[in-house]
């Protein structure tokens, strides 16, 4: 799969590539909403490997440009909306809503790029609203599965819990096998009553610096190829590909 990404700013990542990989794992079907899907990595991959009904969402005007574009590069389909996921207005209801969210505490010092700040800290959408509007937008049994700051656990389970969202499966993700964890995924059901299953530890680098074999998977099953480019709008010197079409429906 061959995808664009812009030169400057944000791009995806290899967390955006485990985190396809732990939702593939559910074998989604139905509808599916990507919330900030950036360069839309995550739901081309599903969309791509699953039969799913795709809508993507993200409030830079730049990153659903790039979006709309990969998904009309690869021949796949998927309705768009430009905004704010809390303040999303739509009939529609999802049996799945992924994500992978700003997540980084804006405490911290923060890059002055507009299009990396609105990517990675969390003010940008706090977990408590988007948890809260994740809810809104559930089929009464629907998934809602993510990666977040590990560190913020405690704060992702209150929230699920509070607005009856509960935490199926959790997975934390280590660098090494030394290392605290920084990452975790969560999968979690509308209306469930199961009880939290902690899945064993995804470690990425071994002992020598080298991705460890189940990381290495997830490259292979994801298969894609990135390139760096501008739209001739955003920037004159070099152009991704031809003029935008129109929003995909």
């Amino acid at each position: 799969m061959f995808l664009y990404q812009p030169i400057s700013g944000y791009c995806y990542n290899s967390d955006s590539i485990f985190l396809y990989d732990f939702i593939a794992s559910f074998k989604p079907r139905g509808s599916l909403l990507d919330v900030g899907c950036g360069v839309g990595i995550i739901s081309l991959l599903l969309t791509r490997d699953f039969n799913v009904e795709t809508s993507i969402i993200d409030k830079q005007e730049k990153m659903l440009k790039y979006a709309r574009h990969n998904f009309l590069l690869n021949g796949l389909t998927a309705k768009s909306y430009l905004g704010d996921f809390t303040e999303l207005i739509t009939e529609e209801r999802f049996d799945y809503i992924v994500s992978n969210p700003p997540f980084y505490d804006p405490r911290v010092t923060q890059s002055k790029d507009s299009h990396l700040n609105i990517a990675r800290y969390a003010h940008h959408l706090p977990i408590e609203a988007f948890v809260r509007r994740v809810k809104t937008f559930l089929k009464p049994k629907g998934w809602f599965i993510f990666c977040y700051d590990a560190k913020q656990i405690d704060l992702l389970l209150h929230h699920l819990k509070n607005n009856g969202i509960n935490p199926e499966k959790v997975q934390f993700v280590h660098s090494k096998v030394d290392r605290e964890s920084k990452l975790v995924f969560i999968a979690a059901r509308n209306n469930s009553k199961s009880m939290t299953q902690v899945l064993p530890p995804l470690i990425v680098f071994d002992e020598e610096n080298r991705y460890t074999p189940k990381a290495m998977q997830a490259f292979e099953k994801a298969n894609t190829h990135s390139i760096k480019g501008e739209f001739e709008s955003d920037r004159n010197e070099k152009v991704a590909k031809p003029a935008l079409r129109e929003p995909i429906e």
